[in-house]
């Protein structure tokens, strides 16, 4: 380009009430004079002018650079554009008061973010209590949570459960299910496993994308859209048949966890309640034969109570202080007995 000829740009206003315009430039004129030119014959004080710049192709330029040095040739646009203050870089204010603020800022280690799909697929495909990959036989408490049979089994007999299962205390309180695997995934496949098991009816996959039940006699689990579509008070399964009651919800939301414990602690005061009933009853029981016990054997009780005598049950032609002396000691001497004979004193012989 040649630094001799003059030549047209268009400059882009920031401004709606400010059109943009040509201008006829020679290729040596710096950006800051081209600004001037722009907002003649306005009388701007140099510190607003300063808070514009111009852009090619959405790159800044400076004022001081000329059209020449800039690449700037015949008939291109700049754009005026207004600087944003107080964001930093440009002089403006930071908030910020030393260089321990930026320091801090950075050298607290922000939380990672916690993938929601990731928790509740984890949620639906291991064991609550171990986080494994789900491996069947499975088992349900009573508050829908899954575990693997084996290693809940060895934490109870161990006393190795944590306090957040410590409702379940013994099989009673376990539920066995049966999981449905999805054809061609092996359910001691630990590569991936958050999709293995389905509704055998729907084919939903038990991921927790959709509400599963499991119906307690039989432990069959199906999906909520299963039992509604399908209007049947037997298993699809296995035809077994059930009541609303049998139902139970698998990994719930917080009200159904909540309707679960009430449940639970109503059957528990219940059982509780029986208990103490019968053991009251087998007291009664006892004490009532007990009573008549007592009732029939008073005569005995009096016989018993008199001191029995060897004397008494002498024969008939027998001294009965003869016969007695057989069974009781001699009378009180002054001599001693020796282990092989009582009837002579010690030095008579």
């Amino acid at each position: 380009m040649e630094s001799h000829k003059f030549f047209q740009i268009f400059v882009g206003s920031p401004f709606p009430e400010i059109p943009s315009r040509a201008f006829t430039v020679s290729p040596n004129i710096d950006l800051h004079h081209l600004k001037l030119a722009f907002f003649f014959p306005l009388s701007l004080p140099s510190r607003a002018l300063d808070s514009f710049f111009f852009s090619l192709a959405s790159k800044p330029l400076r004022d001081s650079s000329t059209l020449l040095s800039s690449g700037i040739g015949p008939f291109s646009t700049l754009n005026l554009e207004a600087k944003l203050l107080g964001g930093g870089g440009d002089g403006g204010a930071t908030g910020a008061e030393s260089r321990d603020c930026y320091l801090n800022m950075y050298a607290v280690k922000k939380p990672d973010k916690v993938d929601p799909n990731e928790t509740r697929l984890s949620k639906w495909s291991t064991c609550a209590l171990t986080s494994e990959p789900l491996n069947p036989p499975c088992v349900l408490d009573k508050l829908g949570n899954v575990f693997n049979k084996q290693p809940l089994v060895e934490a109870l007999i161990a006393k190795k459960l944590c306090k957040e299962f410590g409702h379940i205390k013994g099989l009673k309180d376990m539920i066995s299910i049966q999981l449905a695997v999805i054809p061609g995934k092996e359910p001691d496949d630990n590569v991936n496993y958050g999709t293995r098991f389905h509704c055998p009816i729907t084919g939903l996959e038990f991921n927790g994308k959709y509400k599963f039940l499991s119906l307690k006699g039989c432990g069959h689990v199906l999906s909520a859209k299963a039992l509604k579509e399908v209007k049947s008070s037997a298993c699809l399964v296995c035809h077994q048949e059930f009541s609303d009651l049998d139902k139970m919800v698998i990994n719930g939301d917080a009200d159904e966890v909540a309707e679960l414990r009430a449940k639970m602690e109503d059957e528990r005061g219940k059982l509780r309640e029986k208990k103490e009933k019968k053991l009251k009853g087998s007291f009664d029981e006892r004490m009532t034969l007990s009573s008549e016990k007592k009732g029939l054997t008073d005569g005995a009780k009096e016989v018993s109570a008199k001191r029995f005598k060897a004397e008494d049950m002498a024969p008939a032609n027998a001294t009965k202080a003869v016969y007695a002396s057989i069974f009781t000691s001699s009378k009180k001497s002054n001599f001693k007995e020796t282990f092989s004979c009582r009837s002579l004193p010690l030095g008579r012989n």
